[in-house]
């Protein structure tokens, strides 16, 4: 779009004496600001008309992804779509104008959903108890495991101080139990892209006495199902320890089987997206942390308040509107969709574990290597063809990573859709590989400098000017 608007700052774009408003005339006279509030000079503030202030911002606004303008199979994340009729539930004004700090006797409908969500979340979990004071997954991880941590303390076991963590596992996984004060012992995978038994019963034998707990997820990041759990969480039962479920890949699951099933005592769940509600760009989130009967009384205080209350009710919502009955089909459709794609494109894309996924698997890149395309240079290549890319470089077992996760919301027709674009980049790696390295060609910024920009990040205008002179 060849468009004045469309790609400049907003300061670029201000004209001197330019306004967008006029002020009603002053009724309540003058008053003077204390000396120690007023600025030194005034504020490098645009200045612009209102048409172009709405334009600037509304084109700004067509350059943002989401669910509810174009397909995102993002792996491990499950962007899945949020019907429409949570938010207008969350936008009811007698929830949406809440206040914390209300009287507990003007509430009580909120505190009533807040259970009804418990009771709902306990029967699709299998475990008794919920907290929602955690505002985030990462933050649900952490408040599960301070929960285990205050558990050990309470028996007097001060020496279990070590998590079992897969190699396999999210990153969040080792950095909320090293932020808990709890050293991380990792175990390795099998070929197959599971947890290596033989290999968690040597640790558990070196060092039974001092393991604290076992963080597993389930289906695991490559998108498979551990079958060994059983036996995994006798092994740490055995040694004294707890059993960890993070919920991030509970999609699959949902309907389908339960953690606490499983034998896991203590679990996160990512609202946010199991149960459809928005996420993205750092919120909103909510990580209530699960426990099986007992440890509820070891949940830490780790805020005033339950947690981000719409999140809530967008859940409380989507579960509603599916019921008993059709919250059966979630996991199994989840996982018919992540298998249709694999299959379809396995034979050009390297598929290392081949094997029925569940909500996800993971490609190693092309399946013909001698192109030099990589797994970046693909996903650079799909924001041409208008789709988000998947979760690349991740999970670190396989060197050119690409996770694909469809959700069980996606029709045919749209992952069709994605598939022929996946094929045709394949084959643009083949005829002409130049422009697949060169990717993207038709968004507003191309490729940047991402070292760069985590390392020196320029973040306010005048920083910028400063640097173009």
């Amino acid at each position: 779009m060849n468009n004045r608007l469309y790609g400049n700052l907003i300061f670029e774009l201000s004209k001197e004496g330019r306004r967008g408003y006029s002020l009603p005339r002053n009724n309540f006279g003058d008053y003077e600001i204390p000396q120690e509030l007023c600025r030194a000079e005034d504020a490098a503030l645009p200045e612009c008309d209102e048409l172009t202030v709405v334009r600037h911002y509304t084109n700004l606004s067509n350059n943002n992804f989401g669910v509810d303008t174009g397909f995102y199979p993002l792996g491990s994340c499950t962007m899945k779509y949020n019907p429409k009729i949570n938010e207008e539930m969350a936008a009811l004004p007698q929830f949406q104008n809440l206040h914390p700090l209300q009287p507990e006797h003007t509430v009580v409908g909120a505190r009533a959903l807040v259970i009804l969500l418990e009771k709902s979340l306990c029967a699709l979990t299998g475990l008794d108890h919920f907290t929602f004071k955690p505002y985030a997954g990462a933050h649900g991880e952490l408040t599960g495991l301070m929960t285990i941590d205050n558990y050990h303390r309470s028996h007097d076991d001060l020496q279990r101080k070590k998590v079992i963590v897969p190699d396999s596992a999210h990153g969040t996984n080792p950095a909320s139990a090293a932020v808990c004060g709890l050293e991380i012992i990792e175990v390795k995978s099998k070929a197959d892209g599971t947890v290596d038994v033989d290999d968690l019963k040597r640790i558990v034998a070196e060092q039974g006495n001092e393991i604290a707990a076992m963080m597993m997820t389930n289906p695991n990041t490559l998108g498979l199902f551990e079958t060994s759990i059983p036996e995994i969480a006798e092994l740490i039962h055995d040694s004294g320890g707890l059993m960890y479920y993070d919920g991030a890949n509970l999609n699959p699951m949902l309907g389908a089987c339960r953690p606490g099933d499983m034998g896991f005592d203590v679990m996160h769940i990512n609202l946010h997206k199991t149960f459809s509600t928005p996420h993205g760009g750092g919120g909103p989130g909510s990580g209530p942390v699960g426990v099986r009967e007992g440890l509820q009384e070891f949940f830490p205080n780790v805020s005033p308040y339950n947690g981000n209350f719409a999140v809530m009710m967008r859940a409380y919502a989507y579960i509603l509107s599916l019921g008993r009955e059709h919250i059966k089909e979630v996991g199994p459709l989840a996982t018919l969709n992540a298998n249709y794609i694999k299959e379809s494109l396995k034979d050009v894309y390297e598929l290392p574990i081949d094997t029925t996924c569940c909500h996800e698997f993971v490609f190693d890149g092309l399946k013909d290597k001698s192109t030099g395309v990589t797994t970046m240079d693909v996903a650079k290549r799909l924001l041409d063809y208008g789709y988000h890319a998947p979760t690349i470089y991740f999970p670190l077992l396989f060197h050119e990573s690409l996770m694909i996760e469809p959700t069980e919301n996606e029709s045919k027709e749209t992952l069709d859709g994605f598939i022929a674009v996946m094929r045709q980049i394949a084959e643009e790696a083949k005829t002409d590989p130049e422009m697949v390295k060169s990717a993207p060609h038709t968004t507003p910024i191309g490729r940047v400098d991402d070292v760069l920009a985590a390392k020196h990040p320029v973040t306010t205008y005048k920083q910028m000017l400063n640097d173009n002179n």
